[in-house]
């Protein structure tokens, strides 16, 4: 089995990517859906979400109301970390079960957005970054998303760098381009991933 991180800054188009590689054969283990589920209704990931923001971060129907919830931990990083450590230790007992659970030749990609920001680039055999512009990434989260650019560029800023991802990245996939070209792109990164999957189990990474 080959465990591969993969990540980009929001708007780069690392959604695509990991749909991309999922259609190769990855076995994709998304964590925003994860995070999507620890905080389901009835679940104590969204007791615990509550506990630490009110009540007014739920939506009329008792699921949890993200937007209202970003508008709250997106613009103060304090109340962003404490959504993480709620969050984050429920997202990686989950993934790690998926993964236990895949074949033993399997290549499987955790899509994970926050990997550099979290330090989690030891967890796996290799990282792949998709990169694209800062100028490109508010395009696509203004025009795609449909973000105001100052809720677009308050997103960003929470993120690691651009400089802080590629520095992690054994494998960086630039997403500037038009998509025949990133799909090409794709079907080379997964045919060095089978490759690497068939080689000896490596040390983890230091």
């Amino acid at each position: 089995m080959l465990s591969v991180g993969l990540t980009g800054g929001i708007g780069a188009g690392k959604s695509e990517v990991s749909r991309l590689l999922a259609e190769c054969g990855a076995v994709l283990i998304d964590a925003d859906r994860i995070a999507r589920e620890v905080v389901a209704p009835g679940t104590p990931g969204l007791a615990a979400v509550v506990e630490a923001f009110g009540p007014e971060v739920l939506a009329e129907d008792g699921s949890l109301d993200r937007p209202k919830l970003g508008s709250i931990v997106f613009a103060e990083p304090e109340k962003l970390a404490v959504l993480n450590s709620i969050v984050h230790p429920l997202v990686g007992a989950r993934s790690r079960e998926l993964e236990t659970a895949a074949p033993d030749d399997a290549v499987v990609v955790h899509d994970v957005p926050l990997l550099a920001e979290n330090g989690l680039a030891p967890l796996y055999d290799l990282v792949i970054v998709v990169d694209a512009s800062p100028e490109t990434q508010l395009d696509r989260l203004v025009r795609l998303r449909g973000m105001t650019e100052e809720d677009a560029r308050a997103r960003m800023a929470a993120q690691a760098t651009r400089e802080q991802r590629l520095e992690i990245a054994d494998i960086v996939i630039d997403n500037d381009v038009p998509l025949d070209q990133l799909g090409r792109r794709v079907k080379e990164v997964w045919a060095e991933l089978v490759r690497r999957a068939q080689e000896p189990r490596r040390a983890p990474r230091a």
